[in-house]
């Protein structure tokens, strides 16, 4: 499964991985941002965007990322991706330097130890809505993710904006998609993390709390958090600058970076 990249800029390598629905272009603002000073590719998963599509697992869809991805980068992936890039950093760790997770969280679904995160009921409901109206699915899918966000209006134009910019994903690959979702508890990766691991959460996230951003980083020793006031499901959408400045002391040092720290 060879995943479809773009890269832009020099330096240091930065990886962005996307969530459900999507494609690598909702990154289009981070990387504008950011390629003055790292290489930054950005992937579509396997049936989104430019990708090919099928069925695929959170084993196989992993591989390809690590496949996709340019050696010893740092990875900063949203939502969907977020889970399978925590997968990626527990079962090839040699493969990251460094994450970033931005509203993802271990566990999408509800358990009985687990209460911040979204009713198995909801899920599944997509999942049967799915086989009917993958359209209407996705355009209800989108709500959610700004709901509670400030800039709710504003960042859902973009979202259904970018959601068919380059074609229609995959009704096959939405399905799988929203199984790892119901399925996947990789709470116990996350227990296990060495690497250096941030998490940047909305602090009005309907899907991922932020309660669950609290719980995530209190099981990862290693981790760090940056909630972003008034931020929905996609804070790097609604709050940019905000965002930005949460991500950007986390990044591997550039060269001036290095020089300014160290007074050159």
């Amino acid at each position: 499964m060879k995943l479809y990249t773009e890269t832009t800029g020099t330096g240091p390598d930065l990886f962005l991985v996307h969530g459900w629905g999507l494609s690598g272009a909702i990154w289009s603002g981070v990387r504008t941002a950011l390629e003055a000073d790292y290489r930054v590719t950005a992937v579509d998963l396997p049936g989104h965007g430019r990708s090919p599509g099928g069925s695929f697992d959170l084993d196989s869809a992993s591989r390809a990322l690590r496949e996709a991805a340019p050696a010893q980068a740092h990875w900063i992936a949203w939502s969907l991706g977020g889970e399978l890039a925590l997968h990626v950093a527990q079962s090839a760790p040699e493969c990251i330097t460094s994450l970033t997770l931005v509203a993802s969280s271990p566990r999408f679904v509800q358990s009985p130890d687990w209460p911040h995160a979204v009713p198995a009921a909801v899920l599944a409901q997509f999942l049967d809505e799915l086989q009917q109206d993958y359209r209407a699915t996705l355009n209800r899918f989108l709500a959610l993710q700004v709901r509670g966000s400030t800039a709710a209006g504003d960042t859902l134009r973009t979202l259904r904006h970018q959601l068919f910019a380059h074609g229609e994903p995959d009704p096959v690959a939405l399905a799988a998609g929203l199984a790892i979702l119901r399925d996947a508890d990789l709470r116990p990766e996350l227990e296990d993390m060495s690497l250096p691991l941030q998490f940047i959460m909305g602090e009005r996230d309907t899907l991922i709390p932020p309660a669950a951003a609290r719980a995530c980083a209190a099981r990862a020793t290693t981790a760090q958090l940056d909630l972003i006031a008034g931020a929905g499901h996609a804070p790097f959408l609604s709050h940019p600058r905000e965002f930005l400045a949460a991500l950007r002391p986390f990044l591997p040092a550039t060269q001036a970076r290095e020089a300014c720290h160290h007074g050159g």
